[in-house]
């Protein structure tokens, strides 16, 4: 398990929000825990310091593209890029410095994975460079794939069967736990549970995040095969837990 940065993009500024408050018609409803006075290349040159790759620039909306490209400049091939990557931008992205790209609602359709068009960005950036988020909220028992602001369930249910199928299309997963995200009141156990069972690839869980010790319970929970990130619970983002102190949690991790 290893920690992963993350820098969300909101208006070109570097906020941490609740996630399930995000939407594109109610800017009322958004629900901001911080918002920084430094620019994302400040936050990416910061996690480059300290050798934390394989983080993500997650950009909430329009308006957020020269933060997102200063962020990726700043650290080539050190994070990925999400928000509204499609098979026609992918490969700006990735020329811009992002070691992946990031893709959820592009490759849905009527509910559904699109298979077609997953195959067709597939072929056009190779699955190398290709991460999936399968971020999801609870309905009657199971996690559902949501898209379009993590405001629409889809019929995917995040499962092994699932993971198994996508697996052959990309190099890692991405997961927020949705109905938990920036709330900073605890993880959601039996989603990490289920993606250290199940996931035949690198994952990394995101949401819930307000205590260092839970670092050692999602490293517990899912095995020490599921890796976190968390930015609303960080110091530098105006939560409790110190940045230096996560920095030092690799050298008294579990094993």
């Amino acid at each position: 398990m290893k920690f992963r940065p993350c820098i969300d993009l909101h208006h070109g500024k570097v906020v941490q929000i609740v996630g399930g408050s995000l939407s594109d018609s109610d800017q009322e409803r958004l629900r901001t825990n911080f918002v920084a006075s430094e620019g994302a290349a400040s936050f990416a040159s910061l996690y480059r310091r300290h050798g934390l790759d394989g983080g993500h620039v997650i950009a909430l909306g329009p308006g957020n593209e020269a933060s997102a490209r200063a962020a990726l400049g700043a650290w080539p091939g050190g994070m990925q890029y999400g928000g509204g990557v499609n098979v026609d931008n992918a490969s700006d992205w990735l020329d811009a410095g992002a070691s992946h790209v990031i893709v959820t609602s592009w490759v849905f359709s009527g509910g559904r994975i699109d298979y077609e068009r997953l195959e067709q960005l597939v072929a056009r950036i190779g699955r190398q460079r290709l991460v999936l988020d399968l971020s999801c909220r609870q309905r009657e028992g199971h996690f559902h794939v949501v898209t379009d602001r993590w405001q629409r369930f889809t019929d995917e249910v995040v499962d092994a069967a699932l993971l198994g199928r996508l697996a052959a299309f990309c190099d890692e997963f991405l997961v927020h736990g949705v109905d938990v995200e920036g709330l900073r009141q605890g993880i959601q156990e039996e989603l990490i549970v289920l993606l250290g069972e199940h996931s035949p690839l690198p994952v990394t869980y995101a949401g819930g995040v307000h205590r260092l010790a839970e670092l050692d319970r999602v490293h517990e929970l899912g095995r020490g095969r599921v890796d976190l990130t968390t930015g609303s619970a960080l110091d530098i983002y105006g939560g409790g837990v110190a940045f230096s102190d996560v920095l030092a949690w690799p050298a008294r991790q579990p094993r």
